[in-house]
């Protein structure tokens, strides 16, 4: 990806309502953010989608480990050729998807994908230098913000003002933390962090509409 113009697809998958994003540029390189397409109905809305558009899909992200943001990625895996880059802390999370499914009692097997590390302020390391290379072209700051779960990160696009916030930060709320591994005293200190950015960045959550921290630090 190049410093070209960010354009932004937002969908609304899976039972939780949860938001899987397509932010591609002019040159039609693409990075998809938390697979969270549920069945196959939503498979084909996003791959459709990635096909009219004639994208080139340059990587998989997660902003964390919870299912509900992970419902698609062993087909998004299988189909790109690639894995679900995340946060290290969260890996385990990840990998203990049926633990998950047990816990909201979801009656289902898991399926395993692969996965490989994320982190970094200042850019994005992961084993994959080519992946590591395209978003570093794109401007993109992979920003540590624990709280909801341990590894929980923010995609930060500087020049575009754009923050992808995972669910630490929604239109008026911020993520839970009552479930395992989540920890209130992390998060506020990750909110404080992100109202620290401009009042012009536009906040693209994982859950419901966007914002910007301007209205959500009032």
């Amino acid at each position: 990806m190049t410093n070209n113009q960010l354009q932004i697809k937002q969908f609304d998958f899976g039972p939780f309502g949860t938001n899987t994003y397509v932010v591609y540029d002019e040159d039609k390189n693409a990075l998809i953010i938390d697979p969270a397409c549920s069945n196959q109905y939503e498979q084909q809305v996003l791959y459709r989608f990635i096909q009219l558009e004639a994208l080139q899909v340059q990587a998989i992200i997660a902003t964390h480990g919870h299912l509900d943001h992970l419902w698609g990625a062993p087909w998004a895996c299988e189909q790109w050729h690639m894995p679900v880059l995340m946060n290290e802390a969260d890996i385990p999370l990840a990998q203990d998807m049926q633990g998950q499914y047990d816990l909201f009692g979801i009656h289902a097997t898991a399926q395993p994908f692969p996965m490989e590390s994320l982190s970094g302020e200042a850019g994005l390391s992961v084993k994959r230098s080519d992946s590591a290379t395209v978003c570093q072209r794109s401007g993109l700051s992979i920003l540590s913000t624990p709280g909801h779960t341990p590894g929980s990160v923010c995609l930060y696009w500087e020049k575009e003002k754009v923050l992808l916030s995972g669910d630490t930060l929604f239109q008026m709320g911020y993520g839970r933390t009552d479930l395992p591994g989540g920890n209130m005293h992390e998060l506020i200190m990750s909110l404080e962090s992100l109202f620290a950015l401009p009042a012009a960045v536009h906040v693209y959550p994982g859950h419901g509409a966007s914002t910007t921290i301007g209205a959500e630090r009032r």
